[in-house]
């Protein structure tokens, strides 16, 4: 298990747990990332990465990608 910033670009990776206290969990699940899900990093802009959940794009911080764990 590694934090999803560690993942190879466009590789898809399986959701295997989400950290963080409840609020950081429960702004996850909202934005769709839910354990059990599929995602994966379509690209890295900085200390952004922009990755691709429930066929949608979304773009999470460095800090927030070190929490969700595949």
């Amino acid at each position: 298990m590694m934090p999803l910033i560690y993942a190879q670009k466009e590789e898809p990776q399986i959701i295997k747990k989400i950290g963080g206290n409840p609020e950081t969990k429960k702004h996850l699940e909202d934005l769709g990332f839910n354990v059990g899900g599929q995602v994966s990093i379509v690209s890295a802009l900085g200390d952004n990465l922009i990755v691709k959940v429930k066929e949608s794009r979304v773009a999470v911080s460095d800090e927030l990608a070190k929490k969700i764990m595949i």
